[in-house]
């Protein structure tokens, strides 16, 4: 038996989300700082920017991670490297070369509590359930799930638009019942979400967190000519096409555009506001 004493007692941490065994901790303040760094520390905590941990309560249960990211266990909680043979660990590396993910994902099986390193990434738990056949992931959001949910690569259609919008070729996609946990670059109070009814949606950059393994994912010119292109200063857009959910971070980083599509700016108002 363990004692947990400034754990779950502790008024530092405050769980913000839970899904099935997952549960979100973020640390209100940052305790350990020293004066050369308090200031910093605490502008960082009055703009949101702070520790977040993933704690899994396993139940004679299993959750899947990503390499690395485990900070403790405790109780009778037992490791498993996720590989099975030469031939699968190939393959996990393949798949991990091509979607940004760690090559193998370590699974923890049994009763007890499993504490994932913090981070300063917002942490978003995702019900399965919810995205029909599956979910598929912009690279590198991903970071913890139930073990029984199924991984697999999908691969965009048409390769050359996609080199020339800057885009990969591969997508880690989830499927299955249960729950997920994705690192994404915004809180999810900004993002917004697009429930699609046959119809299509056309995002001017990589601002899409997740979508629906459902809906067609394609990179295209925003109108037919290159003439059209060049009028409208816009050039390859990534397009969602037919039924299925977009979940996108409009304010992620590299979204704001002052020059080009900016405002235009006056005498009186350019100068060292933007540059």
């Amino acid at each position: 038996m363990i004692q947990f004493n400034n754990v779950f007692n502790n008024s530092n941490m405050t769980c913000i989300a839970q899904g099935g065994q997952f549960y979100v901790y973020e640390h209100q303040n940052d305790l350990s700082v020293t004066p050369y760094d308090a200031d910093r520390s605490y502008f960082m905590r009055e703009m949101n920017v702070k520790k977040r941990q993933v704690l899994i309560a396993l139940n004679q249960t299993s959750a899947k991670i990503q390499a690395g990211a485990m900070q403790w266990i405790a109780g009778a909680v037992n490791a498993d490297s996720g590989v099975t043979g030469v031939g699968n660990f190939l393959g996990k590396m393949v798949k991990g070369a091509v979607t940004g993910e760690s090559a193998a994902k370590p699974v923890y099986t049994g009763t007890g509590y499993v504490m994932l390193e913090p981070t300063y990434h917002f942490l978003l738990i995702e019900d399965l359930s919810n995205w029909g056949q599956g979910m598929v992931l912009d690279d590198g959001l991903f970071l913890a799930c139930d073990a029984h949910i199924k991984e697999t690569i999908v691969r965009r259609k048409n390769v050359s638009t996609a080199l020339m919008g800057g885009e990969g070729l591969f997508n880690l996609c989830l499927s299955g019942q249960g729950y997920c946990v994705l690192e994404c670059p915004v809180p999810r109070e900004e993002l917004f979400e697009f429930n699609l009814q046959d119809d299509v949606l056309k995002i001017d950059g990589n601002m899409a967190v997740a979508w629906s393994s459902t809906l067609d994912f394609t990179v295209e010119k925003v109108t037919k000519s290159l003439l059209g292109s060049a009028v409208s200063k816009e050039g390859l857009v990534n397009v969602y096409r037919g039924t299925g959910k977009v979940l996108m971070a409009p304010t992620i980083t590299g979204t704001v555009n002052y020059d080009s599509n900016g405002p235009e700016q006056t005498r009186a108002t350019s100068g060292s506001i933007f540059h």
